[in-house]
């Protein structure tokens, strides 16, 4: 172990931030959660307060917004997942097949930029841009006659805007992963394609796709995991009383009952009842992977 230890110094150094903050930040915190159990009580602490045991999972699954706040974080991660999946693996391809540095590194460029913009100027720019007074995308539809739309009003709209402005976002940094995975490609069976005379879609088909699934299988295990993980705070920067039948989901809810509320308890059960669903959805993909494919997590 010491041999080890001296032989790769320098690298256990390099991940020990990275040890620290999910020591710190993630596993830590786990102790807490035991107020899940507990009628926590601020001034009293977590184990003075009164031990309750489940009653707060029985309070959500008897709520009657327990289906529709389900349903509307399950469509929305769906949806997410169908739609955005799907967009960098087909954005990296692209890129692969450019030929000009210059206008690859262009598009890299512009593509990457939306990640590092906060959630809360993304949501006041699609609120903008979708203003039924001066919004770019009527103004654009008044050029063609159509009279103008209150989007952020449509409960009907809000999980494509959602998806779509999910997309613009990340679309970019999520390439990297598979511009990674293409670079591991032998260019040797792209010249043999070439001369069994395939054409550039047939090379895409028998030769990227086949090079990077198994980034591919990795990363839709990981998105299967996260579907009920649906971010906080660009759903409540862009939902309003108007559209809460679609745009409520577990994560707002949890907001109101646990911080604005505080029933932390409750939130806290809520919030580990999801994760627990969560670790079975990631369980069952990998176990699906495993058992059709070569590739899993574990």
């Amino acid at each position: 172990m010491t041999r080890i230890w001296n032989k790769n110094k320098a690298l256990w150094l390099l991940f020990l931030p990275c040890l620290l903050y999910y020591l710190i930040f993630r596993y830590a915190p786990m102790f807490g959660l035991v107020i899940t159990f507990k009628d926590y009580n601020l001034f009293k602490g977590i184990w003075a307060s009164d031990w309750v045991g489940l009653k707060y999972y029985r309070m959500f699954l008897e709520n009657p917004d327990f289906w529709p706040l389900m349903k509307n974080t399950f469509l929305l991660g769906v949806y997410k997942l169908v739609f955005g999946f799907p967009a960098p693996i087909v954005l990296a391809i692209l890129l692969n097949e450019v030929r000009k540095a210059a206008f690859k590194r262009f598009v890299q460029t512009v593509s990457y930029l939306p990640h590092f913009i906060s959630n809360v100027i993304v949501a006041s720019m699609v609120i903008m841009f979708l203003s039924p007074t001066g919004g770019l995308i009527n103004n654009l539809l008044g050029w063609i006659g159509v009279r103008p739309i209150n989007f952020m009003n449509e409960p009907g709209l809000f999980r494509g805007i959602y998806v779509l402005s999910e997309i613009w976002q990340h679309i970019g940094w999520e390439t990297i992963i598979y511009l990674a995975a293409l670079t591991a490609i032998d260019p040797q069976l792209y010249e043999a394609a070439d001369m069994d005379g395939a054409s550039r879609l047939r090379k895409i088909w028998h030769v990227t796709l086949p090079g990077i699934s198994p980034a591919i299988v990795i990363t839709l295990i990981l998105n299967i995991g996260k579907v009920l993980e649906i971010g906080f705070e660009k759903v409540f920067l862009m939902q309003n009383p108007a559209i809460y039948d679609t745009a409520d989901i577990i994560s707002t809810y949890v907001y109101r009952v646990g911080m604005v509320q505080g029933n932390f308890s409750y939130g806290a059960s809520i919030d580990l009842f999801m994760g627990v669903i969560s670790l079975i959805f990631i369980y069952t993909a990998n176990l699906l992977s495993r058992r059709f494919s070569e590739t899993s997590l574990w």
